[in-house]
């Protein structure tokens, strides 16, 4: 994604292009919300370039995913949930405050899978000669407004026992962040992949990341939830196809790695990074997770709606304790050798 679409007030918080490479090998991307949808058994999904949906493109590539689930790739978040809420997909791979305001808005949702972790993805990055946190008192740092942005600076904080106060925070969308620190117009910015890597080319510290806030930020698949009941064998059909990519993704590692940088048009060390940023859960952590039998995913999402109302980002109240469910979920298939 170009640093234009990046800028764009609705754009997705996560990619993994670096200049807006178009996404290979499936035919319906080319007119993405025009394909008429299929009532019963087909399922239709909304998705874009984002690393840790790469398990249905890998599935899609080796033939795993069923021909009644289509995949529909936008430039960003923001054609996925405009096609979630219009019903113009059954579901969507967003991230969890994106899921949790669509819901808001009134269009009940699911979240039927659990696609990755953030684990060093989001992090908080400081002008070169910027050494500690404490150094951070009293300067400018750009922070994209959405939910998960406010949700790291607020780890960043909480870690290091500062006040809100202490820093000066600027609304700032994630296609400036490099810019503005050579321009020394900000003295950090709370950032993520592609910019981390074009930041510490710069030479940017990074003084925080996700890893310290564990299970805190999530990609996930939310489902419509007057389409449950006539897609649910296709949604297992899904989840199994993502969970045998995932597999292939951990056992043939440099496979799975050339084919996402030969589809995105990057280089595999982009990749590599890109993995290293998330953590992708197993089937037995997402039945953890979804069935409440784990009650981090469920108090993540209590508190990302506690924070978007502060942030004026959600006017209702959401009840989380059912947003989730596990009869979609499917155990994966061995990999033939």
């Amino acid at each position: 994604m170009s640093a234009n679409q990046s800028s764009r007030p609705n754009a997705k918080r996560r990619t993994l292009l670096v200049g807006g490479a178009a996404l290979a090998g499936l035919a319906s991307l080319a007119m993405p919300w025009a394909i008429k949808r299929v009532r019963q058994k087909h399922l239709s999904i909304g998705l874009h370039a984002w690393i840790g949906y790469e398990t249905l493109y890998l599935a899609s590539e080796f033939g795993w995913l069923p021909s009644p689930v289509t995949l529909l790739g936008g430039e960003d978040a923001s054609d996925s949930m405009a096609a979630l809420r219009s019903g113009a997909v059954d579901a969507a791979c967003l991230t969890l405050d994106e899921t949790l305001r669509i819901q808001a808005a009134g269009v009940p949702l699911a979240v039927a899978l659990v696609f990755d972790v953030s684990s060093g993805a989001d992090a908080l990055y400081a002008q070169p000669d910027i050494r500690q946190a404490s150094d951070l008192v009293g300067r400018r740092i750009g922070v994209e407004r959405s939910a998960t942005g406010a949700l790291l600076l607020e780890g960043f904080l909480r870690h290091h026992d500062m006040d809100k106060t202490a820093l000066s925070v600027v609304d700032m969308p994630p296609g400036r962040h490099l810019e503005a620190m050579q321009r020394s117009e900000v003295d950090a910015v709370v950032s993520y992949e592609p910019v981390a890597g074009q930041l510490q080319k710069y030479g940017a510290r990074r003084l925080f990341d996700s890893r310290q806030m564990p299970n805190r930020i999530f990609d996930v698949l939310a489902v419509r939830r007057d389409r449950l009941d006539c897609c649910v064998e296709a949604l297992q059909a899904l989840t199994g196809a993502h969970f045998r990519a995932l597999s292939h993704l951990r056992e043939n590692r440099l496979d799975g790695v050339y084919r996402i940088a030969g589809r995105q048009k990057i280089d595999p060390e982009g990749v590599q990074r890109a993995l290293a940023g998330i953590t992708i859960p197993s089937y037995d952590a997402n039945v953890a997770w979804l069935s409440g039998r784990d009650a981090s995913f469920v108090q993540a999402a209590r508190h990302l709606c506690s924070l978007m109302r502060e942030m004026g980002l959600m006017a209702a109240e959401v009840g989380v304790e059912d947003l989730c469910t596990t009869e979609c979920l499917s155990r994966p298939k061995r990999l033939s050798t």
